[in-house]
């Protein structure tokens, strides 16, 4: 028998919360001391349903439906671009791990069942016991909303949420850790003991080699400027993979961590109300307040969370009026080409010293970009195609942390801390004989590129076409000679270019597609793999509706039954989108 141990009255948890994590407890205490194991039951069903843009969440539910396996649990992994909605009303528990792109949209494996859900006629669900983790990046508005939204959805239709929903600001790892824990536990306290009594165990054997935690010291090959004389700059980037025993697919992204400008960090500091000293990092170490801001915190990027910090040790009115205004479009005004060093100057705070500073600012993040090689034309190596930004805001030349750590602070012994990120959503078709459609405007073209290596030295039957476009030919004709060596040796079928800038009616990639129509349908009925990879906000969604000006005109479908095809093309795995 084992012995429940006491919960404190004032602990936040409800009463039914607080008898399961007792009894959890009181099991995981007598397992991890020899007693008695638990009481074998029925088995627990739980159904696990992912969104992801671009692998993060299905990779964590997989995860999460590898843990439950270990106890009394019958998981079912589900993707939400295949799931049969009629079920959702008849599921005991649900866990739902979704991201959210773009302007708050859902990942477009969620987009039709987030629709049905959200819709007047959608049926009651008591009965169904849920929780939601979400995944987002607080630097954007709308963080996490799609997992937001489904939360609260749920609820409103009856579901019980059994955990409050979880949001992750960009690093899933400790968030996923407490809240997969949590909902196991409460479940099932008897099961979740063992399976989470060895968790810590199985992550720390899964982390063996180089990793998103354990980044590679990567040596950095080739880098240099793809544009001709111009305002524009895109870095083809050549980095070394030799001895890391890391392995990808094309379709996969390279994370990279960079380091904050010094001369920024420098004048940051000398804006301190205070001496500086040595800080605390995101891994416990103690590091001088410089290494801390150049290599482990996040100074290029301000957000509502950070204001509303700064506010209450600043005392400025101004800032004070935007947060109890808390005006959408006020707020994306104030941060919008501001940075750290404008609080800092503009807005003064009065921290006690360095450990307090930093307790407000986020953990400097790596960068994910799309590989834009084949690991069978490039063994050992892994290429990025790589935009330099750079602007004047505020009376200060700005430009991005990570695009220009690359361009100008890489020097010739740094080693740049790398990692794979694998995208299992976007990958090549596994047969070569399907014909591919891409389109990868601007640095869009990266994992295009990688796409054409690989149809070439694969021997791919498949026909390839590819849409790119930029603003000017003579400059801006990123991969030239490349992709004019494709269409000679044949690897590329058709190559459709959109200068927007050249002439006086600008035109761009999609334009081009909807002049094509009738090809891109009749490649379409042959069974084509469409491809779109870049701007989340604006071009990709011009791509889409051009895709569904296609299917009325050269289908013949209406507008209801153009969505629905372009959905279906998406439910397939046919229309894939690597976008930010």
């Amino acid at each position: 028998m084992v012995s429940p141990i006491k919960i404190p009255d004032n602990a936040p948890f409800s009463p039914e919360q607080r008898q399961w994590l007792s009894e959890f407890l009181g099991t995981m205490l007598a397992s991890a001391s020899g007693g008695a194991a638990p009481q074998a039951g029925p088995s627990v069903p739980v159904t696990v349903l992912f969104a992801s843009q671009t692998g993060t969440a299905e990779g964590l539910a997989k995860k999460l439906v590898k843990t439950l396996k270990k106890g009394n649990f019958e998981p079912s992994l589900n993707d939400m671009a295949t799931y049969d909605r009629e079920r959702l009303p008849k599921e005991e528990n649900l866990l739902i791990i979704t991201s959210t792109y773009g302007d708050g949209e859902p990942p477009d494996t969620a987009l039709e069942l987030h629709t049905w859900l959200m819709a007047d006629g959608a049926p009651s669900l008591e009965g169904v016991s849920y929780s939601v983790l979400s995944l987002g990046d607080s630097s954007y508005p709308d963080f996490c909303q799609c997992g937001t939204e489904f939360d609260t959805r749920l609820a409103e239709l009856g579901a019980k949420r059994i955990y409050d929903r979880v949001d992750v600001d960009v690093d899933p790892d400790e968030p996923y850790a407490v809240w997969s824990k949590a909902v196991i536990a409460l479940l099932s306290p008897a099961a979740g003991a063992v399976v989470t009594s060895g968790a810590a165990d199985e992550e720390e054997h899964e982390e063996t080699g180089f990793s998103k935690k354990k980044p590679f010291p990567s040596s950095v090959l080739k880098n240099h400027n793809l544009n001709g004389p111009g305002p524009k700059e895109t870095h083809h980037i050549e980095i070394s993979l030799e001895g890391s025993e890391l392995s990808y697919e094309v379709g996969d992204a390279l994370g990279l961590y960079p380091e904050n400008p010094e001369d920024v960090v420098d004048e940051i500091i000398a804006g301190l109300p205070f001496k500086a000293g040595e800080v605390p990092t995101s891994t416990g170490e103690e590091v001088s307040l410089r290494e801390a801001l150049i290599r482990h915190y996040d100074i290029g990027n301000i957000n509502k969370s950070l204001i509303e910090k700064w506010q209450k040790r600043s005392g400025s009115p101004y800032l004070r009026s935007l947060v109890e205004a808390d005006d959408r479009k006020q707020w994306d005004d104030f941060c919008w080409g501001r940075d750290l060093i404008d609080l800092v100057l503009n807005y003064p705070a009065d921290f006690t010293d360095g450990e307090e500073f930093v307790s407000v600012l986020k953990k400097l993040q790596p960068r994910l970009y799309s590989i834009a090689s084949s690991p069978k034309a490039h063994p050992g190596e892994v290429h990025l195609c790589v935009g330099i930004v750079r602007y004047d805001s505020h009376g200060r030349k700005r430009g991005g942390i990570c695009s220009t750590y690359l361009s100008d602070r890489l020097k010739d012994d740094t080693k740049p801390g790398v990692y794979l990120h694998h995208n299992l959503a976007f990958r090549l078709p596994a047969d070569g004989n399907v014909p591919v459609i891409m389109v990868g405007p601007g640095t869009g073209i990266a994992p295009f590129r990688a796409f054409l290596e690989e149809r070439k030295v694969t021997e791919s039957k498949g026909a390839n076409w590819l849409f790119f476009g930029n603003p000017h030919s003579a400059t801006d004709y990123l991969y030239k000679d490349e992709l004019e060596g494709f269409v000679a040796d044949g690897t590329l079928g058709r190559l459709d270019l959109a200068w927007s800038r050249d002439q006086k009616e600008k035109v761009y990639v999609q334009n081009l597609m909807v002049k094509e129509g009738a090809e891109i349908w009749k490649w379409f009925q042959e069974g084509a793999a469409f491809y779109v990879c870049g701007d989340a906000s604006r071009m990709a969604k011009d791509v889409d509706a051009a895709l569904l000006t296609i299917a009325k005109e050269h289908g013949k479908l209406s507008d209801d039954d153009a969505a629905a095809y372009i959905a279906q093309l998406k439910k397939d795995k046919r229309y894939l989108r690597d976008v930010y």
